[in-house]
């Protein structure tokens, strides 16, 4: 017989649904940071939230939520990362090649500034790239040190590295 949690829409399903929902960003940030195109944002994302509702037995509710989600999140994207970078002869969508300038809608300088951020922070290793992800969220160094399992004071080198780093490669395109 099933229990009453694991029927939708009753206890721990509509917790873990309201939970999810305050921090839906979280999982729209990871799989944007860390996949390529439209289709495979929804797959990932799909992925992290299939993660999240079967790991949300385990969570304990004596340490943030929003913590708890980036380290899930982050494990399956990276894991989902990880797989398709091993992957033969990956396809390449004739979009993704061919952009036309006409195609692309007008933007204000923030808007590219912020898309040459994340591009810039997509080319940064799977670390990296979690951690400035985390740091732009404004997540305490406390809680980037637990998700990625380093050091606070190692939180705080990398991420002035990065910066130092990211401030070169914008310095570069302007």
């Amino acid at each position: 017989m099933t229990s009453p949690d694991a029927i939708p829409g009753t206890g721990a399903s509509d917790e873990f649904s309201a939970r999810l929902e305050e921090h839906k960003g979280i999982v729209c940030k990871i799989a944007h940071a860390y996949a390529r195109n439209p289709e495979d944002w929804q797959d990932l994302s799909q992925e992290i939230i299939l993660q999240l509702w079967k790991s949300y037995p385990s969570f304990d509710p004596r340490f943030k939520f929003s913590t708890w989600m980036y380290r899930v999140a982050l494990n399956v994207a990276i894991s989902n990362y990880r797989r398709e970078k091993r992957r033969p002869n990956a396809v390449v969508s004739l979009e993704e090649m061919v952009v036309e300038p006409a195609a692309q809608p007008e933007q204000t300088g923030l808007d590219r500034q912020v898309t040459e951020l994340y591009r810039i922070i997509g080319q940064l290793d799977e670390l990296n790239r979690a951690l400035m992800l985390l740091y732009l969220d404004e997540t305490s160094y406390r809680d980037i040190a637990s998700i990625l399992g380093i050091s606070e004071t190692n939180v705080a080198t990398k991420i002035n590295r990065l910066k130092l780093k990211i401030k070169e490669q914008f310095e570069k395109t302007e």
